[in-house]
């Protein structure tokens, strides 16, 4: 870079005096920003060039600079890093005639003297030093000492890639682990910090490697932005400080012109998300990139940066999810309807049209969190720049694959974040955009709004075995806070917009009114715990009086120890627990002597259901209908929301076999119930009526699922056998932790004229398969059963007797409930 040598503020110091024109930068209160860096970096350089020329350097040496000052990125307190380059011997004197003007002006400056061969060492032995050297940058001297030093640097820097990228990545790693996360501190370390300024210095030194790339776009605003707030503070505080603490931020945002602290926090948060995504997109390339060089990889290694298409930068193979890329094939496996995974991310398979399946980007969400995957960078920005918006309100699907995201747990961030880089969250959900990135200035609180509420479902995840509607609590959780966003109690703006919310993704008028009563009252509980006398039965009456049912309990006790455990370490106790868990307690306690048990639900049977049943009395075999939406039997043409009819003459083992039947065929039941009908007077026949959906979105023929049925029923097809080798054929993929299964005998009031067995677990395939052949070798009969598949959790009810028709003993309910939990174990 030549040397600036034209003053260009008149009537001040001239071009003869370079350090009082730096001087008078650094306190200049003009426009900052990309210019402002660039103009003190070239006022160091004329000063630098000054000293250097009086000091009487000799021919063979140069000053370089070198890290954010050869960037040409200099902030007003920054170091000046400098390395005075030299060729055979120096005089001992010479830096001393550079340095000591420097450090009489009180600038802070790294130096070090070396020669060309000893500065490669060194980059050789100190990561450190190497990443500061790939930025040297040419201020006076001998440049074509400095110009052989960077082409040695940079040769040496990609030629030991393989090596220096993980310790890279480690020191990254250890940055997140002291500094935390940029986009959730209050007073956050704007460079060390995750997803700071130091990532974007990583994230060149991986371009240069020529290994991989980041996606570029957003990228460069996010790191001007965040130069920017670190110049302004700089500038406020008179020091070289990065971390932008409370009593600076106002005096920071009028600096820049921003409205209010609270508003210069979300820019920086946003900035600190694009670079934070941008880092964890580009780590998992060089992942697979160094993999590959391992001999450890799936995909062979390819020339040229993995982000270099259109959408960001991938591959066409990996932008359609197809079969194969340059010079060798791809491994891909199935993970849902249009998703595969592919170098351990879900991509999209090579028939998937995102432009006429809105589901899509929940499903491959979902997919991947369960599957402990995250979305491709170049699949979520296919998936954001050709879905349409969902319909309102949404199908089933949609809100059964949003409810099996937030299931997965810790696997949902990641995939979570993918989505939100993108905008595919707010596109699903217009009133995320309110309350993401906002602070929350409350020392409790360690995230923002949006975290908060991600972390809050997270928390649920692990706690839906406690409750009868798993899927509410989660979109409770999700949508708790919502009204943050708003003026005025947050809890009373939540449940107005919760109202609106769970009305567009389809919740029917009951689940509408639950979620508003959870959201509204979702600190009552706590609250009262912790505020009123528990002996006083009026503060019973205040949860009471507010839930009104055993199942809302339940639902609001877990969301209150979600929501404290993700608010952070001070909101939830030993303490607090108990006191909640005995408000608690008192109130379901009351709950249920006010609610009296009602018959079982018994409705009338359709004309369908009767043809049926008196087909199969008169046949002796099944009578099977497979019915569309539309009622029209189908063989193939819908994924989603069909019903399976089926009569079967009542027989040992039915309920299992029929189960197992529709897991080979790769159905997945999303609800199914079972009755009795004895429709000719013959003896009894079971009916059984499923909502089914293909796992991969195509349906079997009624024909042929009609003969496998009778096929099992009359013992010539094994199903546990072809299941058992079709599991045992199956790649195994890495699990995510799910909450264990629970199997519970309800009380008896449950039921005057059966024992209730209810089994909540995570759904896989083949498990209503194992309950039935669970209760098949208990000996007992399934008389009606209730059976619900909400997101990722199943809910079922099993209403048992013994084989004279009476409600089974404790000790025996006892031994079968114990059958089932091991078949599930």
């Amino acid at each position: 870079m030549a040397s600036h040598t034209d003053d260009s503020h008149p009537g001040q110091a001239g071009p003869a005096d370079p350090a009082a024109a730096r001087a008078r930068l650094l306190t200049d209160p003009g426009p900052g920003g990309r210019a402002r860096r660039a103009e003190l970096s070239a006022r160091t350089d004329d000063w630098l060039s000054a000293l250097f020329a009086s000091a009487g350097a000799p021919a063979g040496t140069a000053v370089v600079a070198v890290g954010g000052y050869g960037r040409g990125e200099l902030s007003p307190r920054s170091d000046l890093d400098v390395l005075l380059l030299h060729e055979g011997r120096l005089d001992p004197a010479l830096p001393e005639r550079l340095w000591y003007p420097v450090w009489d002006s009180g600038a802070a400056l790294d130096h070090a003297v070396r020669t060309p061969a000893e500065a490669r060492a060194v980059a050789a032995a100190d990561l450190k030093a190497q990443l500061g050297l790939l930025d040297a940058r040419h201020v006076a001297g001998d440049p074509a000492l400095t110009a052989a030093l960077r082409s040695t640097v940079l040769a040496d820097w990609r030629a030991g890639a393989a090596g220096r990228l993980p310790e890279l990545r480690e020191l990254g790693r250890e940055r997140a682990e002291r500094h935390g996360e940029l986009s959730f501190l209050l007073e956050p370390d704007l460079k060390e910090a995750k997803g700071g300024l130091r990532d974007v210095v990583a994230l060149d030194a991986i371009a240069a490697s020529w290994l991989a790339d980041a996606p570029r776009e957003g990228l460069d605003a996010a790191a001007l932005r965040l130069a920017d707030v670190r110049d302004a503070l700089h500038l406020v505080t008179g020091r070289a400080t990065e971390r932008l603490a409370l009593q600076d931020q106002d005096q920071v945002a009028e600096r820049l012109g921003v409205l209010d602290a609270d508003t210069l926090l979300r820019q920086v948060y946003e900035a600190a998300r694009t670079v934070a995504y941008a880092s964890d997109v580009t780590w998992r390339a060089v992942d697979r990139v160094l993999a590959a060089r391992s001999g450890r990889g799936r995909r062979p290694l390819r020339r040229g940066f993995p982000f270099a298409g259109p959408f960001g930068g991938a591959s066409g193979a990996a932008r359609r999810g197809a079969g194969a890329v340059a010079r060798g094939a791809v491994e891909r496996r199935p993970l849902a309807e249009g998703v595969v995974e592919q170098d351990g991310e879900a991509v999209l398979a090579q028939g998937a049209r995102p432009a006429s399946d809105p589901v899509l980007p929940l499903r491959a969400a979902a997919a991947a969190a369960q599957n402990g995957l995250t979305v491709s960078h170049a699949t979520v920005r296919r998936l954001a720049a050709e879905c349409r918006p969902l319909p309102v309100p949404w199908p089933d699907e949609a809100r059964e694959q949003l409810v099996t995201l937030l299931g997965a747990g810790e696997a949902c961030l990641p995939v979570w974040e993918a989505l939100e880089a993108e905008g595919l969250i707010t596109r699903l959900l217009p009133d995320w955009e309110r309350v993401r990135c906002r602070p929350q200035r409350n020392a409790v609180h360690r995230w923002t709004v949006d975290r908060h509420l991600v972390e809050t479902a997270v928390r649920a995840a692990a706690m839906t075995r406690r409750v009868a509607r798993p899927d509410l609590l989660l979109v409770a959780a999700l949508l708790h806070d919502l009204g943050k966003g708003w003026p005025g109690d947050h809890s009373e703006a939540g449940e107005v917009i919760v109202r609106d919310v769970a009305v567009r993704m389809g919740f029917d008028p009951e689940s509408v009114e639950t979620l508003a009563v959870l959201v509204r009252h979702h600190l009552t509980l706590v609250d009262t715990a912790t505020r009123r006398d528990p002996d006083d039965p009026a503060t019973v009456e205040a949860v009471t009086k507010v839930v009104t049912t055993l199942p809302r309990l339940e639902l609001l006790r877990a969301l209150t120890e979600a929501d404290a455990l993700a608010t952070g370490p001070a909101a939830w106790s030993g303490w607090r627990a108990s006191l909640v868990d005995g408000l608690a307690a008192r109130a379901a306690a009351r709950l249920a002597g006010d609610a009296a048990p009602g018959p079982e639900p018994a409705a009338a049977p359709t004309a369908e259901q009767e043809r049926l049943a008196v087909e199969a009395a008169r046949t002796g075999g099944p009578a099977l209908s497979l019915l569309a939406q539309t009622g029209v039997e189908t063989a193939g043409t819908e994924p989603m929301g069909v019903r399976l009819l089926l009569a079967v003459p009542d027989r040992p083992g039915l309920l299992g076999t029929v189960a197992g039947v529709l897991a080979l065929h790769r159905l997945a039941v999303r609800s199914a119930g079972l009755r009795e009908l004895d429709p000719i007077g013959a003896g009894p026949v079971l009916l059984l009526s499923w909502t089914v959906a293909a796992e991969f979105g195509e349906l079997p023929e009624a024909a042929r699922l009609r003969a496998d049925l009778r096929r099992a029923l009359d013992g010539s097809l094994d199903v546990a056998r072809r299941l058992a080798e079709r599991d045992a054929a199956a790649p195994r993929r890495r699990g995510i932790p799910t909450p264990p299964p629970v199997v519970a005998v309800a009380p008896p009031v449950a039921s005057a004229n059966a024992t209730v067995l209810e089994v909540r677990a995570h759904d896989a395939p083949g498990l209503l398969h194992r309950i039935g052949r669970a209760l098949d070798g208990a000996g007992v009969r399934v008389r009606t059963a209730h059976v619900s598949t909400l997101g990722a959790d199943v809910v079922d009810a099993f209403y048992l007797t013994d084989a004279a028709g009476r409600p089974l003993s404790a000790r025996r309910a006892g031994e079968v409930a114990a059958a089932v939990r091991a078949a599930l174990g």
